[in-house]
Order: C-alpha cells, then structure tokens, then sequence
C-alpha cells in the first residue's frame, strides 16, 4: 500500500512534533516547552519560555485565573483561546491541555516576534 506522502496542514504540525507526555509533571512539562521552542524559536530562547510559564502557572496546566478566566500553562484568556487553539492546529483542544497550550503559545510567540501578549 501506499503511505499518504501529501505535507501535512501547516496547522496540525504542532500535534505531532514533540512527542513527551506532559502528565508526567513539571520535569515533562518543561521538557515540552524546551522542545517546542527548539522547533519554533521565540525571543529569549527556551529561557524566556520557561520564564513565561512559570510566572504563569508555575508549571501547572490546570491552573486558572477565576477572575480573569486565564488558563492553562501560559494563562490564555477565555476569549481568545478559542481563536488561537484553531488557528495554530488545535481546534476544539482544551487551554488546560498543556500540549496544546505550549504549542499554541510557541508558534503565536514565533509568529509575532514578541511576549507582548504576556507583558514583554
């Protein structure tokens, strides 16, 4: 048989790149933003993501602002969550999945060329 060989959508790279089981805890979490970075470089490096994330949630994808609706790893807004997950491959994804969140939030930051978004 022949294997489908079309490129995949530019939207659903991030679904398959980085392949580290973030439910394992931070260790992993971690590892994913360094990974996901290392595929789409954002200012500041890995560094700066990693500094992002733990100003954030420290870390944790369920965590949640109940004033602000932000969630998730990188704290996305409730509103424009939605956009984002669709736009960057991971439509109807959870903000507290940090799969989605991370890469989400690497290929915005990569895209924009700043952490404007975050205050930087």
């Amino acid at each position: 048989s022949l294997m489908n060989t079309a490129p995949a959508r530019e939207a659903d790279i991030g679904r398959h790149v980085c392949q580290i089981d973030w439910r394992k805890g931070d260790w992993h979490v971690k590892q994913l933003i360094r990974c996901a970075e290392d595929r789409w470089g954002v200012p500041g490096g890995a560094s700066m993501a990693l500094y992002v994330a733990n100003r954030e949630s420290n870390f944790q994808p369920h965590a949640y602002n109940g004033y602000s609706g932000a969630s998730g790893i990188f704290q996305h807004l409730r509103r424009y969550w939605p956009g984002r997950a669709d736009a960057f491959g991971f439509d109807g994804w959870s903000a507290f999945n940090a799969r989605a969140n991370i890469m989400v939030t690497m290929r915005m930051v990569h895209r924009m060329g700043s952490w404007s978004h975050w205050g930087f």
